[in-house]
C-alpha cells in the first residue's frame, strides 16, 4: 500500500483529511473544513509545504511526548502529527511527511 491522503466527514459534519503512511499509520491530520473543496486546498498546501523543513514546528506535549505541526508560508497550521514517544521518532514522522505528501493520491472515504 502506498501513502495516501484520505478525505472524510467527521461526526460534526466537517471535512477532514489525514495522510496515511504506506504501513497504514496516520502521520498527519487536518482541522475541520465546512466544504470538501477547502479540505482539498488544505491537502494541496500540505503537498506544497511538506518538503520545506522550515515549515515544521517541533513541539513537546504536556505529558512529555513529541509532535509537530506543519505550517503554511503564512504561519497557519495545515497539519498536526500524532504523538511520538521520542524526538527521534518525531523526526522520522517529519521525514515520512516530506517524502510521501508531495505525490500522495487523494482518496475519498
Amino acid at each position: 500500500m502506498a501513502a495516501k491522503f484520505e478525505v472524510y466527514v467527521d461526526k460534526a459534519g466537517e471535512y477532514r483529511f489525514r495522510l496515511k503512511a504506506a504501513n497504514g499509520q496516520n502521520i498527519l491530520a487536518s482541522e475541520g473544513y465546512r466544504q470538501r473543496a477547502s479540505a482539498i486546498n488544505g491537502i494541496q498546501s500540505v503537498q506544497n509545504n511538506a518538503p520545506d523543513d522550515n515549515r515544521y514546528e517541533r513541539k513537546q506535549t504536556v505529558n512529555g511526548k513529541h509532535m509537530f505541526n506543519l505550517k503554511a508560508a503564512n504561519g497557519q497550521v495545515i497539519g498536526v502529527s500524532e504523538s511520538y514517544e521520542s524526538a527521534a521518532s518525531r523526526e522520522k514522522g517529519i521525514e515520512s511527511v516530506k517524502k510521501n505528501a508531495p505525490l500522495a493520491p487523494i482518496v475519498d472515504l
